[in-house]
């Protein structure tokens, strides 16, 4: 699973299902050896908490194993060819984990490998955050079609993600960015394409946008790779941040998402990461449930218990 049109939208039904199914199960200390003998391995050109973390507990706790490797482990600096490197890699694993800036990398590397290989990130993607996120939504509201998601902020992976993953769920979305950081025509042409009830909206004023929200999602203002842009970014973003301001004028059962890191006094404030209307945290440990029902699903294990 490169991008989220690798999968149709009953193939994320049956995702979150598993997910919630053993979620429920480890709640009864229930941690079932669906994936023993069976190796995760992930290479990461980019530092991780999250989804480094989460696919390995998630192994580990189903029964499995994992490796890690950075692309120089792996090779993937051209010490050896792109095709040797996936040909022998994905003949020891059963699932590649990849976390790269490249996009076409993960894609190039998956056309080559023997085993599934999941986007754990690139600079145009992040379907397993989008996924987790549609899994803490239902799991907080009980539904997903016809909720309003709002998002603010940077027109990066995170927010391209989001799109996909709300067209295919139901949601209408609304992005608020500033100038010159919005999503472009293009890609949400190409959501509509995949999707044609695809609900997208861009809207300038986040006041406006999050007046009917159900969820107010945030990222960082400079991702990995942008640091240059920092400064720069902080000025022209300052009008979007998160802070209890703003989320007075959303509805008072409106709930606060975040990806993480997040950079705590700039795109968010304390008082609404650690608010009443914060799901961050749950969010953040539904990284793992996901990646378990995802594993479980790329390899067709029967979870029944």
């Amino acid at each position: 699973m490169t991008t989220l049109y690798d999968v149709t939208p009953d193939d994320v039904e049956h995702i979150l299902a598993v997910s919630a199914d053993l979620k429920e199960r480890m709640k009864r200390g229930d941690r079932p050896n669906l994936l023993q003998g069976r190796v995760l391995t992930l290479i990461f050109e980019k530092p991780s908490l999250r989804t480094r973390n989460s696919f390995e507990a998630a192994a580990i706790q189903l029964g499995g194993g994992s490796v890690f490797l950075t692309t120089q482990d792996a090779g993937l600096n051209g010490r050896e060819s792109l095709a040797d490197i996936a040909r022998v890699l994905s003949s020891y694993s059963d699932v590649i984990v990849m976390r790269t800036f490249s996009q076409s990398l993960i894609e190039d590397f998956a056309r080559l490998s023997q085993c599934p290989v999941v986007n754990g990130l690139s600079d145009d993607l992040h379907p397993c955050q989008a996924l987790t996120d549609l899994f803490t939504i239902r799991e907080t509201f009980g539904q997903l079609a016809g909720l309003h998601l709002v998002y603010i902020g940077d027109g990066n992976n995170v927010a391209m993600s989001l799109a996909m993953a709300a067209a295919y769920a139901g949601m209408p979305i609304t992005f608020c960015s500033p100038d010159g950081y919005r999503l472009s025509d293009e890609f949400l042409s190409s959501v509509r394409s995949h999707v044609p009830t695809a609900d997208l909206k861009l809207v300038a004023d986040p006041a406006a946008a999050v007046k009917q929200a159900d969820i107010v999602y945030t990222d960082v203002w400079a991702s990995m790779g942008q640091e240059a842009q920092a400064e720069e970014r902080r000025k022209v973003f300052a009008p979007f941040q998160v802070n209890a301001k703003l989320m007075a004028k959303a509805p008072k059962a409106a709930r606060f998402m975040h990806d993480l890191p997040a950079k705590r006094g700039l795109e968010v404030t304390d008082d609404v990461m650690d608010g009443p209307q914060s799901i961050v945290f749950q969010q953040a440990e539904n990284r793992m449930h996901l990646a378990k029902g995802l594993l479980v699903w790329l390899l067709g294990v029967d979870h029944a218990g």
